[in-house]
C-alpha cells in the first residue's frame, strides 16, 4: 500500500492553491451565512487531513477494487432514488444517522477511479466498437440515476468530465471530430424540442432558467431575479470592493437579494466584497489548480494515472467556469458549488479526497521528468 516517495516529488504547490482556495471559501460562507463557517471549517481541515493521508496510497492499489467502486456507486445512486431526502423539489441526499451526504458529488470522482483502470486494462482495444460501447452504457447508468433525482447540471458533469476520461485515455481524434460532428447539431435540436411546454424531458423549473437566460427582462422577477442581483453585487464591488464582512445597506448581500449565496451564488459575494481583485484571484486558483493537475497527469507513471489526474483537472475548471458563468449571467442557472469554494461538505470532501489520489500520482510519476 506504502511506497518509498521522495519528498522533493510532493506537489506542495497544488497543496497551498487548493488550501488558499478553500480558505477563501471559509471566508466567504462566514459572510454570506455566519452559522455555516464553522462547519465549513471543519470541513476544510478534515478535508485537507484526507487528502494528506490518501496522498501517500498507491492509487493502483486503489484501483484494484475498480469494480467494486462502481457497485457502490450504484448502490448509493438507487438508494438516492428509494430512500433519499427530498428537499428544493429534488431527492439528492442519503441520511444515515445523523449524516446526510450527496451520492452524485462522490459519484463523479467514483466514475474518474473506475474507468481509469478500465481503459488502462483496455487501452490497446479502446478504439473499438466494443469497448467505446461497453464505456458508453457504463457511464449511462450512474448518469441516468443523477439525471432522475432530478439532478440535470451534476448529470451534465459528469457528461462533461466522461469525455474528458476519453479524451486524456486516447480515443481517436477521427472519433472525436464524427461525434462532435453529430452531437452538436443533436443537442441544438433536444435543446429546442425540450424547450417546448409539456415536453416531459425537463422539469418546469429547470425549462424556465434557460427562458429566463434567453429572455431574462420577461423573468426579473423570477427565475432570473437571483442571477440580474448577482451581477448587480459583483458590479458595485468594483475594483477593491466594499470590505469584508462590511455593513454598508447598500450591499446586495445584506439586503438578502440573493437567495444560496453560500453555494450558487459564492462568486457573488466574493465579487461585493473583493472587487474584480477578489475575483481574478479565485480564477487564478481554480485554473492554476486545473493546469496543475493536467500538468501532473502528462508526467504519471501510467495511463491511469494521466486519466485520474487530467479528470480531476476538468473537473475543476468545468464547474468552476459554471459556477462564474452562473453568477455572471453568461450561462443559464445550474445551481452547481464552486469547487472549494461553495458550502457543502460532501462536494468539499469528495475534492479533497480526489486531489490526494492526484498528489500520489504525481509522488509516482517518472523519475526523468
Amino acid at each position: 500500500m506504502f511506497r518509498n516517495y521522495r519528498i522533493r516529488d510532493y506537489d506542495f504547490k497544488l497543496i497551498v492553491m487548493i488550501l488558499a482556495l478553500a480558505s477563501i471559501g471559509v471566508m466567504m460562507i462566514g459572510s454570506a451565512e455566519p452559522s455555516l463557517q464553522t462547519k465549513q471549517l471543519v470541513g476544510v481541515i478534515t478535508g485537507a487531513l484526507i487528502m494528506i493521508v490518501l496522498s501517500f496510497f498507491n492509487y493502483s492499489m486503489f484501483l484494484r477494487l475498480y469494480w467494486l467502486m462502481y457497485a457502490a456507486n450504484l448502490v448509493l445512486l438507487i438508494a438516492v432514488i428509494v430512500t433519499g431526502e427530498e428537499g428544493g423539489g429534488a431527492q439528492r441526499w442519503l441520511k444515515i444517522g445523523g449524516l446526510q451526504f450527496q451520492p452524485s458529488e462522490t459519484a463523479k470522482i467514483l466514475l474518474i477511479l473506475f474507468f481509469a483502470q478500465f481503459i488502462m486494462k483496455y487501452k490497446e482495444k479502446l478504439n473499438t466498437f466494443k469497448i467505446i460501447a461497453s464505456c458508453i452504457v457504463l457511464v449511462l447508468i450512474p448518469w441516468a440515476l443523477i439525471f432522475k433525482q432530478p439532478d440535470l447540471s451534476t448529470s451534465i458533469v459528469v457528461v462533461v468530465v466522461f469525455c474528458v476520461i476519453m479524451f486524456s485515455g486516447g480515443i481517436s481524434y477521427k472519433l472525436i471530430f464524427g461525434v462532435l460532428a453529430v452531437l452538436i447539431p443533436a443537442v441544438a435540436i433536444v435543446i429546442s424540442l425540450a424547450l417546448q411546454p409539456d415536453n416531459g424531458f425537463l422539469q418546469d423549473y429547470q425549462r424556465n432558467r434557460i427562458l429566463a437566460f434567453i429572455y431574462p427582462e420577461e423573468y426579473k422577477n423570477a427565475e432570473a431575479y437571483q442571477q440580474m442581483n448577482s451581477i448587480m453585487a459583483i458590479g458595485s464591488g468594483q475594483l477593491e470592493g466594499k470590505g469584508y464582512l462590511n455593513n454598508e445597506i447598500t450591499s446586495v448581500k445584506n439586503g438578502n437579494f440573493i437567495s444560496e449565496a453560500q453555494t450558487d451564488f459564492i462568486f457573488a459575494v466574493v465579487g461585493e466584497e473583493f472587487g474584480f481583485q477578489g475575483c481574478v484571484v479565485v480564477i487564478i486558483l481554480l485554473f492554476g489548480i486545473a493546469l496543475e493537475c493536467i500538468s501532473i497527469a502528462r508526467k504519471a507513471k501510467d495511463l491511469a494515472g494521466t486519466i485520474i489526474a487530467a479528470s480531476m483537472g476538468g473537473l475543476v475548471a468545468f464547474q468552476g467556469f459554471i459556477n462564474m458563468g452562473v453568477a455572471t449571467f453568461i450561462l443559464p442557472n445550474t445551481g452547481l458549488p464552486m469547487p472549494f469554494v461553495s458550502y457543502g461538505l460532501t462536494s468539499l470532501w469528495s475534492l479533497f479526497m480526489g486531489m490526494g489520489i492526484v498528489l500520489n500520482v504525481r509522488l509516482q510519476a517518472k523519475k526523468s521528468q
